[in-house]
């Protein structure tokens, strides 16, 4: 059966990143009401049928489907201590051939920020990218103002590359992002953005 071959789990110090799956539906339910406000200014205006079982039914299907099809790598982030869920990430746009790259986007949950979780997600999805992926390039993109998800970027070694104009739909408004990159072989050094 398509969801029970298609599951990736990786262990962190701390924490187990796993794919979605039925029973994540109240904790990741809760935890999103919870953190509503904490997330609402970094992420796309949600659908309708966002917080409903269906909704999150088709969300693991999908995320069951882009596993199996080596498109996207959709993870939960579960406490090591409690199987508390701590927030998501997502290894998306997978592509192989000559670009060998792929894109992450992430989120915690408002009671979990700050407290080095996702820099430990993000950089074991990284390793997996370069690693068990053979991927040559992880790809991020932030609003200019999420000083957090820059500083967590920066930190594990992504180098900042420019400026994406109206790159996505963040709250209903087309918004500018900052495009970071971190390669398997980075020869580029530092570098910083301007200004």
């Amino acid at each position: 059966m398509l969801l029970k071959r298609a599951r990736i789990s990786i262990k962190t110090r701390r924490m187990m990143l796993r794919t979605p799956e039925m029973a994540d539906f109240l904790p990741w339910a809760e935890l999103l009401r919870q953190s509503e406000s904490f997330l609402k200014p970094w992420e796309p205006q949600r659908s309708p049928d966002h917080f409903t079982r269906r909704g999150f039914r088709n969300r693991v299907s999908w995320a069951a489907r882009a596993v199996e099809q080596g498109r996207a790598m959709p993870l939960f982030l579960h406490s090591d201590r409690d199987d508390r869920l701590l927030g998501g990430i997502t290894l998306d746009n997978i592509r192989k051939g000559p670009a060998q790259a792929g894109t992450i986007g992430y989120w915690i949950g408002a009671p979990h920020a700050r407290q080095g979780y996702m820099r430990e997600a993000v950089e074991a999805v990284v390793a997996h990218a370069f690693h068990d992926l053979n991927l040559s390039r992880v790809e991020a993109a932030c609003l200019p103002e999420n000083t957090a998800s820059r500083t967590l970027l920066e930190g594990v070694g992504f180098k900042y590359e420019g400026v994406a104009q109206s790159y996505l739909q963040i709250a209903g408004r087309w918004r500018n992002h900052v495009l970071y990159a971190s390669l398997r072989a980075d020869r580029r050094g530092t570098s910083q953005p301007e200004g």
